[in-house]
């Protein structure tokens, strides 16, 4: 469905005391790991449904007859032990009983999870930022060039007081947006929640950029640093949980809500 969720187009159709599901799924997590037992699907029930009542989630068992497990996907030229799947269901049988909420609670489940999934992602991007300017730092104080270590040449100095900078002003508006979320709920934190999507990822990936240049061809190496994972992981999190487009365009059209009579 790419960045509009309501362009699902995964069908499950009521057949007696059953769904009936057909559709196929790209990048689902952990769908290769051997204790993956049972996905979470999220299809149309009712496609004359409100936009935002189509939806429902069913809970199939990863051994249905039906459920085909294609390929684990490489992302960045790295292929995940467990898995970003493509997983196609063809006349997949489950019982009604395997519906999770109601039938049309779909986005209403989805927005739950979204908001605090968000931040997650955000907290375990910034201890990755950390990671990486400690290893940033380490490589140019013991990196010389030119009789000098690498942390005094050229603009260093401002690559790293910039990285220092970055990750503290992320961590504050992701605990601004936390605190948001524990006061007001998710529908008053829909701003703060867009803000930190955009802005962690984006200041991880620089940092990591920063690094691998700090490290030369090191920093290019998948054997003696994880600066390319990181890379990877950073760039991916700019498409993951809604890409910084759709992030940015709903913190402008909060914003520009502000100010209508």
């Amino acid at each position: 469905s790419s960045s509009d969720a309501s362009n699902i187009q995964c069908a499950i159709r009521p057949d007696g005391d059953d769904y009936v599901i057909n559709g196929r799924k790209w990048f689902i997590t952990n769908a290769h790991h051997p204790h993956c037992a049972f996905f979470i699907v999220m299809g149309k029930t009712d496609p004359d449904a409100d936009k935002y009542r189509q939806q429902s989630m069913v809970i199939v068992p990863v051994d249905a007859a039906g459920v085909d497990i294609v390929r684990n996907i490489a992302t960045l030229n790295h292929v995940s032990p467990e898995g970003h799947s493509e997983v196609v269901f063809r006349n997949v049988r489950v019982p009604r009983e395997n519906l999770i909420a109601g039938e049309g609670d779909g986005f209403l489940i989805a927005q739950a999870r979204l908001g605090p999934g968000r931040v997650h992602h955000c907290m375990r991007a910034i201890g990755a930022a950390e990671r990486t300017l400690e290893m940033m730092i380490k490589r140019a104080m013991t990196r010389e060039a030119f009789g000098r270590p690498i942390a005094k040449l050229g603009g260093n100095p401002d690559i790293i007081a910039n990285a220092r900078m970055n990750i503290e002003q992320a961590r504050l508006l992701t605990l601004k947006c936390a605190w948001a979320l524990d006061t007001k709920g998710i529908m008053g934190a829909l701003q703060e929640v867009s803000m930190i999507k955009a802005v962690v990822p984006k200041m991880l990936q620089q940092i990591v950029d920063d690094a691998i240049q700090i490290h030369g061809g090191a920093g290019v190496s998948d054997d003696d640093f994880p600066l390319t994972a990181l890379f990877g992981y950073a760039r991916v999190l700019r498409l993951a949980d809604g890409p910084d487009e759709v992030h940015r365009a709903m913190v402008a059209r909060l914003e520009l809500r502000k100010y209508k009579s």
